[in-house]
């Protein structure tokens, strides 16, 4: 038996499923155990290294390029639709977009709807800046992705997309 020490990721993968089959028998579900775990690992791994490649060496946080992005392509659109999109909080968005106000990289605006709301959008700054994240991080993506064929790639976007939208038998929580 390994040791906590020795172990890598694929070591740990099998000794959870040893160990859970010996707590739990046939009780669990072995096969949805490897999947999720084996989601969250390359999910993990490929935005560390997209984080630690491209945003962090300009100043800048995984979330930061997450919120700049949809704000790119989304257009000015309000803190709860950029969380929306984004998948965090509202409060992430708002803490997220002050230091990026500051910087001068986004603006804030108020929108005639609703005297309590903004609009964000890039300053031309802050377009530059996304522009030239994406090119870096779209190059890092495709060296990642480079290992599937396009059909293996259609195939992994099927398969995730499948599992993020038929999720109806149970009460998913997580944002909207």
């Amino acid at each position: 038996m390994s040791r906590p020490r020795d172990l890598d990721y694929w070591s740990f993968v099998e000794l959870a499923q040893e160990r859970l089959n010996s707590k739990f028998g046939g009780e669990h579900h072995r096969s949805a155990t490897e999947v999720l775990l084996t989601l969250n690992r390359a999910s993990d791994i490929v935005t560390y290294d997209l984080e630690a490649a491209v945003h962090r060496p300009r100043g800048r946080s995984w979330s930061a390029y997450r919120l700049m992005f949809v704000i790119w392509l989304a257009g000015p659109i309000e803190p709860n639709v950029a969380a929306r999109l984004t998948g965090m909080s509202r409060a992430a968005v708002s803490n997220l977009a002050k230091p990026l106000v500051e910087a001068g990289i986004l603006e804030k605006t108020p929108v005639s709807h609703d005297a309590r709301s903004v609009q964000l959008s890039l300053t031309e700054a802050g377009e530059k800046e996304i522009r030239d994240s994406f090119r870096a991080q779209n190059e890092r993506e495709e060296a990642w992705v480079e290992v599937l064929t396009p059909t293996e790639q259609q195939i992994l976007v099927m398969l995730l997309n499948k599992l993020i939208t038929n999720r109806s038998q149970f009460d998913v929580r997580g944002r909207n």
